[in-house]
């Protein structure tokens, strides 16, 4: 092979490194190599990274194999010891090019090292990643603002992997941000792993709506802005004068739900209950009446009885989660809850199912509900676009990736609605 081939696990911000890795490691001059940029949110996330691993050392015999992402900061050690792997990076040193140049240079693999701690503080400027992801053309942004969380969440690992949160001056933010809308994209997404956390560590502490509005005020190129993952202890209520007043802030929210019965959120530590989770819900609609919602939820937590389950089951409904991402409870080494009691696998992975179901048909609904409205669609590439509030759009005809269009919604697939352009 020649040039790099990136294999990547986990949530959006891994894919958004991911790219900021490509062009690092070509800046470098690396050649003939495979990194797999690891998630460790499930058992499952870490057993499909080790399988891409053997798979990519017989598929590609002569390359070097280097291993990152949080899978790897975490235990450096059961990656180091697989035979396939060359080399190990923790989360701060792929995003450097001196750790490629390094692999670049040598005529031999290098022995794998310790990746740094995860209490690294700074947060990489976005100057340092690829701030958009290939496949969305020249539509949509994604904008690192936030990084590391300071919560203590009894199922995570993402602080031992992410470090303590860290928040992007707004300076940087502002600069990307005119890069991004110079380059043609029309949506930009803020993207962090803490989100609603940004600003608490910044001089003033900013909160996010406060930093969002001045985005709007002294960024006027911006067409549209969406938020990623929320936690629904933390949205400040600059935020929600935010939803309510500004039309570019996109009507979709994804909440950090995770459960919904209250004594398993403070078995997980969450800091919210069932009945905020409701009340969240229920203020921004009446803010925003188009107002889409997504969740995080996690079935088979342990302890979890049917009954707890059917009160998270029921939360779809409650709060009208349109757009679910559902995660089999999966113990995790070094955390409170892996030291719970747990529930049978298959049990985990009946529950999961039933979540999705659940999620399917409440997207289906609301899809169905939308037939007949006109909205704005973003077109991401022939015949297909995102409407504001999230949902998967076809449409028949022209339109250039980037182009915002007015469409009467005039259909709907389980998954997608079927749109007609207007003018």
């Amino acid at each position: 092979m020649s040039g790099v081939e990136i294999i990547t696990f986990g949530c959006r911000l891994n894919a958004l490194e991911s790219e900021a890795i490509r062009r690092t490691a070509r800046e470098a001059g690396l050649e003939n190599a495979v990194i797999v940029n690891t998630c460790a949110v499930t058992a499952e996330a870490e057993r499909q990274a080790r399988q891409a691993i053997r798979r990519a050392r017989r598929e590609y015999p002569g390359a070097r194999i280097i291993v990152t992402g949080c899978a790897a900061e975490i235990a450096p050690g059961r990656y180091a010891g697989m035979p396939e792997v060359d080399r190990v990076l923790g989360n701060k040193a792929k995003l450097k090019v001196e750790s490629y140049r390094e692999s670049a240079a040598a005529p031999a693999p290098l022995p794998p090292e310790r990746p740094a701690g995860p209490a690294v503080r700074g947060l990489p400027s976005p100057r340092d990643r690829e701030e958009r992801v290939e496949n969305e053309g020249r539509a949509r942004a994604y904008l690192q603002v936030q990084h590391g969380c300071d919560h203590r969440c009894t199922f995570c690992v993402i602080p031992l992997g992410r470090g303590p949160s860290r928040s992007l001056p707004f300076e940087e933010i502002a600069a990307a941000a005119r890069r991004l809308a110079a380059a043609g994209y029309r949506e930009i997404v803020l993207t962090g792993v803490d989100l609603t956390a940004y600003g608490a560590d910044l001089p003033g502490a900013p909160s996010l709506g406060a930093m969002a509005r001045r985005l709007f005020a002294e960024v006027t190129e911006i067409a549209r802005l969406r938020l990623s993952s929320l936690d629904p202890a933390e949205i400040d209520d600059e935020l929600w004068r935010l939803i309510a007043e500004e039309e570019r802030l996109m009507p979709h929210l994804h909440l950090s739900l995770q459960a919904g019965d209250d004594t398993i959120l403070k078995r997980m530590k969450r800091r919210h209950s069932r009945g905020e989770a409701i009340a969240v819900a229920r203020r921004a609609r009446t803010l925003r009446p188009e107002m889409a919602l997504g969740a995080d939820l996690i079935a088979g937590f342990p302890t979890e009885t049917e009954e707890m389950f059917g009160r998270s089951l029921d939360l779809v409904e409650e709060c009208g989660l349109a757009f679910l991402h559902v995660f089999p409870y999966s113990a995790r080494p070094q955390t409170p809850a892996a030291r719970m009691p747990q529930l049978a696998g298959p049990l985990v992975k009946e529950r999961a199912a039933r979540l999705r179901a659940a999620g399917a048909a409440a997207l289906a609904r609301d899809l169905a509900a939308r037939v007949g409205e006109t909205g704005e669609v973003l077109v991401e590439r022939p015949g297909q676009g995102r409407a504001a509030f999230y949902a998967p759009v076809r449409f028949a005809g022209a339109g250039e990736t980037g182009e915002i269009l007015p469409m009467r919604f005039a259909g709907a697939n389980p998954d997608s609605l079927l749109a007609e352009r207007l003018g």
